[in-house]
């Protein structure tokens, strides 16, 4: 009842498998950073949104229903490379009757980039962040969606550099971190680039404490 009255998607509604990443405390409390700072920040009447790896589908497809319910006309990318989370993304959406998402198999951006630099107003990251072994990260399938590497930075650390490249000018950058990925180097690593960022959210989940990252490109 109370994600159905915040205008994003509903979990019984949400496409996922085995080889897809249910929504869970992560997926919920990115959605619920994303609810609370779009209320408060001056949005264009039309919204170039990103995700990176969507898995099920869940935070595309609820961005884009917070958009829809504050009246901005949004156009959305959701990219996963995995080929089940993108079949999963696409019921997801379709699924809540949403037609402002675009679902492409990509390795983070690598075929949209020319496309998308400057150009990306929302750009949403929920990475996989669990310290692992470096060899678990390249194995596939539902490990992808949760394996980091060395601190969890290994797709992390690939993501930070594209972020400066891919913001328009005043454009949010939303993502999911723990204190195993060091937040605070996070955010001093973009501010070299002239982004300003903070901890927005801090939440417990289980054994894990999740920091959500809001980060704007002024």
């Amino acid at each position: 009842m109370r994600r159905q009255a915040l205008h994003i998607a509903d979990v019984t509604r949400t496409t996922y498998s085995r080889d897809v990443y249910e929504p869970s405390d992560d997926s919920f409390a990115l959605v619920d950073a994303l609810q609370q700072e779009l209320v408060k920040v001056s949005l264009k009447s039309a919204c170039q949104c990103l995700e990176i790896g969507s898995g099920s589908g869940y935070v595309s497809c609820s961005l884009a229903l917070l958009l829809r319910h504050c009246n901005v006309s949004a156009s959305c990318i959701a990219t996963d490379i995995s080929l089940h989370a993108v079949t999963a993304t696409k019921a997801t959406v379709a699924a809540h009757q949403v037609t402002e998402v675009d679902v492409i198999q990509a390795d983070l951006v690598s075929p949209l980039f020319a496309r998308l630099q400057q150009a990306v107003d929302i750009l949403v990251f929920n990475p996989p962040y669990v310290p692992t072994p470096d060899e678990e990260v390249a194995k596939g399938g539902i490990a992808a969606a949760w394996a980091g590497g060395n601190c969890g930075r290994v797709v992390i650390d690939r993501v930070l550099p594209l972020v400066d490249k891919l913001l328009s000018r005043g454009g949010h950058f939303f993502m999911v971190t723990v204190p195993e990925n060091k937040p605070e180097e996070i955010l001093a690593l973009l501010s070299k680039n002239g982004l300003r960022g903070s901890i927005m959210l801090t939440r417990r989940a289980d054994e894990e404490l999740l920091h959500i990252l809001h980060v704007i490109k002024d």
